[in-house]
């Protein structure tokens, strides 16, 4: 089957599998669990995605394919995505391998060539950019540790910074303080404390704070707004920094905006982020991807096949994704 893609979206909470043909037919899926090598090891994780690729080549009665695109969590690093290729190409499931962090499946989602910036807002927060010729611009996107601000989990943990802090009297006032535990069915501030440090939730139920940030923020508090406004600076830092590196800043260059805390896109931010790169980036087109990224893992799969326009559409079409400008 000549021309055929293996397309892999694995994130951190699952992992979307595709087999496409040269003419852009999906001829098997499947879905897996999540994809975090620093948790179970490399090969651990990689036997996870391999039990959902054997689902999706059975379903497209095939056993191996031309070329693997691969977009996957935790390729931060590039010595992170030397050691995944050498794992995936170990698997035999194609003649090539190319692995990308999966941030990179949001943006060809969103884009009508490879070219533009993306940034994604969802646990955590990243940006990368790219161009037809290969080039890209990205950030480490590690956390602190590199310089990143954002995310819903980042959100959350400021917000509940700030109304600990508003609650004990040695931050300014803010509805956040009754917000976050009334989320919770609690009292108090005090009582939020002692359930987290004792675990009587989830950790995982924290990022459920991000929305409660927002509505707070829409009601008019200060503390809960400042923070909206620091999280537009920062996608806009971002993106305007990728189109600097890329020399885009001058070029008419879409800016894709993923993930699940900008895909909500909640009026006060997507106004602030719109607004301040009309000042900061001019030429930039923001434009928020709802496509499944293992569509952008698929077309990213085709650009490297030399596929034609006519399978990326009908790729487009079975996701029910309208084509970007340009198409």
């Amino acid at each position: 089957m000549t021309g055929t893609v293996l397309a892999v979206d694995a994130g951190n909470s699952k992992t979307d599998v595709a087999v496409v043909t040269a003419e852009g037919r999906v001829v098997g899926t499947a879905r897996g669990g999540g994809f975090r090598p620093p948790a179970v090891g490399v090969n651990t994780a990689v036997d996870k995605v391999e039990e959902a690729v054997r689902r999706a080549f059975a379903e497209a009665g095939v056993d191996s394919v031309s070329h693997v695109s691969a977009c996957l969590a935790n390729a931060d690093l590039p010595v992170e995505e030397a050691e995944l290729t050498e794992a995936l190409q170990t698997r035999g499931w194609g003649s090539t391998v190319e692995v990308r962090n999966d941030t990179f499946a949001i943006l060809r989602a969103g884009v009508a060539e490879p070219r533009g910036v993306a940034v994604v807002c969802g646990a955590g927060i990243n940006c990368v950019g790219m161009l037809p010729d290969g080039r890209t611009a990205r950030f480490p996107a590690l956390g602190r540790i590199s310089g990143d601000w954002g995310g819903g989990w980042g959100l959350a943990e400021e917000a509940l910074w700030f109304a600990a802090r508003a609650d004990d009297g040695r931050g300014e006032p803010t509805a956040l303080a009754s917000a976050l535990p009334a989320h919770f069915g609690l009292p108090s501030m005090p009582a939020l404390i002692e359930a987290l440090h004792l675990e009587r939730f989830p950790l995982s139920r924290r990022h459920e704070l991000t929305p409660v940030l927002f509505a707070t923020a829409a009601s008019g508090d200060a503390v809960a707004r400042s923070l909206v406004d620091r999280l537009a600076d920062e996608v806009v830092t971002m993106a305007t920094v990728a189109l600097t590196r890329l020399n885009l800043l001058t070029e008419e260059t879409p800016v894709v905006l993923g993930g699940s805390v900008l895909a909500a896109r909640h009026p006060l931010l997507d106004t602030a982020i719109r607004d301040r790169l009309s000042t900061r980036a001019p030429k930039a087109t923001p434009t928020v991807v709802t496509a499944p990224p293992v569509m952008g893992a698929i077309l990213l799969g085709l650009d490297s096949t030399k596929a034609g326009e006519q399978a990326k559409s009908q790729v487009r079409a079975h996701y029910n994704s309208p084509s970007p400008s340009g198409v």
